[in-house]
This record gives structure tokens, C-alpha cells and sequence, in this order.
């Protein structure tokens, strides 16, 4: 049992560090959303641009959860979607805000599950308690569950976001030379949530293990 247990504590003990990190760097870094306009900046400022812009400005962004990033300008700061008292906005607006302010609670919420889903499962292999491997592993999976929602919010967040920008362009051309696509940091988030998966599929593995060998023991 100690053998098995052993490989079984090294396994998610990998698997939830990797998960925890993944997701922390996926929160912490601004390349969710990338919109490249490299085509639209090479065929160079149509006339009304022209006579409005004496330098043309950079159109390629890469956003994360909290600010939109472009190249030669400081990140510029999303809007507070938990501060709206004294600001008048749209009802699609409101939406948005909404719909952020809900991926940015769950995506912290799923690593303070797994804080705690570390803290219970460390306990679970010092004390072989088969409740506590059951618990760490609900954990994680709720934590996994809830860094799905978070990251299905935001994939819907992009997509009406993008369909706002649709309805505001005159241009709808325009459109057409840009490369819009989700980045890495998305691509993080979405490996951390297979991580929790795996890592809560390894504690239940471990309950499963550790109430056989007692049923065998009290059987003998």
C-alpha cells in the first residue's frame, strides 16, 4: 500500500502544482485575446485616417483579464465591472461588465480550491484517512468545474464583445484584414483545468485504493 499510495501522492502532488501554476500564469499574463493587424497596418491609413491622424495608430492588441495591451503604448486597464455607482452605460455594456465580472471571481476562486484541495490531500496521504482523500478530490474537481465556467464566461464575453465592435465599425472591410483568435494564456487555463481533473481523478483513485485494502484487511 505504501508503494502504491507513494506513487499515487507523487503523481498529484505534480499534477496540482502544475494545475495551480498553469492557472496562476494564465490570470497573470495578457495574451487571451490577440487581434493582429499587420495586413490593415502594411496597406497603410485609408483617406478619412489620413486627414484625421498626422501617426498612425498602432491597430494589433493582445488583451488579458484585467487590460489590453498595444505595442508602443502603456496596457491600458479594463473597467472596473464591480465600481458602476456613478457610471451611466449602455444595457450591452452592463453585459459585458457583468459577464466580467464574473470570469474574474471564478478563475480566483478555482485556485483558492485548489489551496485548499492541496491542503486537504497532503493530509489525506500523512493520516491515510479515506474521508479526506474524497474531499481533496471533490475539490479539485470543483475547482476544475469552476475554471471551465470561468473560462467559458470569457470565451462568451469575447464573442459579444467582438460583436459590439461589429455593430460600432462603419468600415465592415476593415474587419476583414484582421487576424482575431484566442492566445496562450487561454490555452493555460485550459491545461490547468485538465490538470485538476487529473489531479481530483488521482485522490479518488487513492480513496478507492486505500478503502480496498482495508476491506481486504478487516476481511482477513
Amino acid at each position: 500500500m505504501r508503494l502504491h499510495l507513494g506513487a499515487l501522492a507523487g503523481v498529484a502532488a505534480l499534477t496540482g502544482a502544475l494545475s495551480f501554476v498553469l492557472l496562476a500564469a494564465a490570470m497573470g499574463t495578457d495574451f487571451w485575446y490577440i487581434i493582429d493587424a499587420q495586413r490593415l497596418e502594411r496597406s497603410g491609413p485609408g483617406p478619412r485616417e489620413a486627414a484625421n491622424r498626422s501617426q498612425p495608430e498602432p491597430l494589433s492588441s493582445h488583451s488579458g483579464l484585467w487590460r489590453t495591451c498595444r505595442a508602443r503604448t502603456p496596457c491600458t486597464p479594463l473597467m472596473n465591472p464591480f465600481w458602476q455607482e456613478n457610471v451611466t452605460v449602455s444595457d450591452a455594456s452592463r453585459q459585458l461588465l457583468t459577464m466580467h465580472g464574473t470570469f474574474a471571481i471564478l478563475l480566483p476562486l478555482s485556485l483558492i480550491l485548489m489551496v485548499f484541495g492541496a491542503m486537504t490531500g497532503f493530509l489525506s496521504f500523512l493520516v491515510r484517512a479515506h474521508l479526506l482523500f474524497l474531499l481533496a478530490g471533490a475539490l479539485f474537481l470543483f475547482g476544475a468545474a469552476v475554471t471551465l465556467a470561468g473560462i467559458s464566461v470569457y470565451v462568451a464575453y469575447s464573442a459579444v464583445a467582438f460583436r459590439a465592435a461589429l455593430w460600432l465599425v462603419e468600415e465592415k472591410a476593415l474587419l476583414q484584414q484582421l487576424d482575431v483568435r484566442f492566445g496562450w494564456s487561454l490555452a493555460l487555463g485550459c491545461l490547468s483545468f485538465l490538470a485538476e481533473l487529473l489531479t481530483g481523478a488521482v485522490f479518488l483513485a487513492a480513496a478507492r485504493e486505500l478503502g480496498q485494502r482495508r476491506g481486504q484487511d478487516q476481511a482477513i
